[in-house]
């Protein structure tokens, strides 16, 4: 009983300081005013429009109004916050609630927490209240002060040059992880974040966007942003559709039918002929025609380059999972299963398969695209703020659900990767799902000749490198 009274006390002071705040609505500082503005910016990259979003101590709902939810939900335990809230935000709802008491149905898309873990009494407890409005793919996106400032805002309370804070919990980025893992959460991604909060123009930009993500400058953010999703649950069987783009590719089909193993509830073939000047597409005919014990189709593709086939072999298929398998079989189709368990276990949400790990045969890297590759994996691991090792491995595993997001956000990089491997790989950051290595043995071309052309390509690999770094990570 002591320590409920005490957790009442705490909480009563601090709505009572935020309901004076509401009603007397101090005049934000420039300080201030930045750094929400900024805020509003990365709350509203880190979540996609049009999902339905949670945030927990909303304020005047100014931060879940910026990220354009379909449906929003904001809580707070201050009446005149809510009622400032409703009167600037009349399309969303607003509901009076403890972070530590919450009675909310679910589920939901987002769940935003900002600077909140600085002001509750049991960050824990507020954490645990929140798993069952989680489903499988719900994100947490949450902030918090980072201690480095501690001192100068304490300071700047005192001498009336900012807001005065009440007594705060300064947690460490290692201190919030942890607590996520103890409430069943598991950290995605972590970003530090906002180096000027003043609004002087061009500076900040560079300040906020650019040198904030380079080190030293790193260690002097003003705020740490993570996302985190539930800890890995496991899925019922399910089914898969393996999609195989092939052009000159007749050497292979017949052992893309041997080899190919089945898994989960039901596994379908799709491939997609593109344009090939051997006869791979009467070839895939004869396989289909074959071995009727598979579920097979084969389609031609209508454009050029492996992302279009891939497109449409995503379009025509009908599993919920969806497998590229490259049909030089270079990847081992006896590997799949690995991908399948790696995504349903839901130690994953993007599995990529990674051919820099095991020593490859003699003959199936070239040195150079291995060099290209490696430097590559570094690039890209640094961009997305996960580990990548390798990113043109053809074999990748999502969910269709999954697919259909990164699909319809597609315009947010623009129709630029001749390959579809980019196009995945940085959809899937920009949805936040989790990436998964999956170190596979790549093996020597038995039929056929590379459609790859290391030096054109390579020149468009850096041109995605540039239009990543400025889509992810220099925003």
């Amino acid at each position: 009983m002591p320590v409920q009274n005490d957790r009442k006390n705490y909480v009563d002071h601090r709505r009572a300081h935020w309901e004076n705040i509401a009603c007397t609505r101090p005049p934000e500082t420039f300080f201030s005013r930045e750094y929400h503005r900024r805020l509003r910016e990365l709350f509203s990259l880190a979540i996609s429009p049009g999902q339905r979003v949670l945030e927990i101590g909303c304020g005047n709902g100014d931060l879940l109004a910026a990220v354009k939810p379909a449906q929003g939900v904001g809580v707070d335990f201050s009446l005149e916050m809510l009622a400032l809230a409703r009167q600037r935000h009349p399309g969303l709802t607003f509901l009076e609630a403890d972070a530590h008491e919450l009675a909310l149905t679910g589920p939901f898309d987002a769940i935003i927490l900002s600077d909140l873990f600085n002001d509750v009494w049991d960050v824990q407890t507020v954490l645990e209240r929140l798993r069952p409005l989680c489903h499988p793919g719900t994100r947490l996106v949450l902030n918090s002060h980072s201690r480095v400032y501690q001192p100068a805002l304490v300071a700047a309370g005192s001498l009336g040059l900012a807001r005065q804070l009440l007594p705060q919990n300064w947690l460490t980025p290692e201190d919030i992880t942890n607590l996520l893992y103890l409430a069943g959460f598991e950290v995605i991604r972590l970003e530090k974040e906002i180096l000027l909060p003043l609004p002087v123009p061009l500076l900040r930009e560079f300040c906020n966007k650019i040198l904030i993500k380079l080190w030293p400058f790193s260690a002097f953010a003003w705020t740490n942003l993570f996302v985190a999703r539930l800890a890995p649950q496991v899925a019922a069987p399910t089914s898969v559709s393996v999609i195989i783009p092939a052009r000159n590719e007749a050497g292979n089909i017949e052992a893309a039918f041997q080899r190919v193993p089945k898994m989960g509830s039901h596994t379908e073939i799709i491939f997609v002929e593109g344009h090939s000047k051997d006869d791979t597409y009467a070839t895939i005919e004869r396989a289909i025609a074959a071995h009727p014990e598979w579920d097979a189709k084969v389609f031609k593709q209508p454009g050029k380059g492996k992302a279009d086939a891939m497109r449409l072999g995503y379009e025509k298929a009908s599993g919920q999972v969806l497998m590229i398998l490259d049909a030089d079989l270079t990847v081992r189709p006896e590997d799949l299963p690995r991908f399948y368990d790696a995504l349903v276990s839901g130690r994953g949400e993007f599995i990529n398969g990674v051919r820099l790990v095991y020593p490859m045969q003699e003959q199936a890297m070239r040195f150079l695209n291995l060099l290209g590759n490696k430097f590559f994996s570094l690039a890209f691991s640094w961009l997305l703020g996960q580990p990548i090792k390798d990113t043109l491995c053809g074999t990748k595993v999502l969910y269709r659900r999954d697919y259909d997001r990164i699909a319809a956000n597609r315009a947010y990089f623009g129709d630029f990767d001749p390959f579809g491997d980019f196009d995945l790989i940085f959809g899937a950051a920009k949805q936040n799902l989790k990436i998964v290595d999956l170190p596979i043995r790549y093996q020597e071309r038995t039929y056929g000749q590379t459609n790859i052309d290391r030096w054109r390509h390579g020149v468009l690999l850096f041109r995605m490198l540039a239009i990543a770094a400025f889509r992810l990570k220099f925003i």
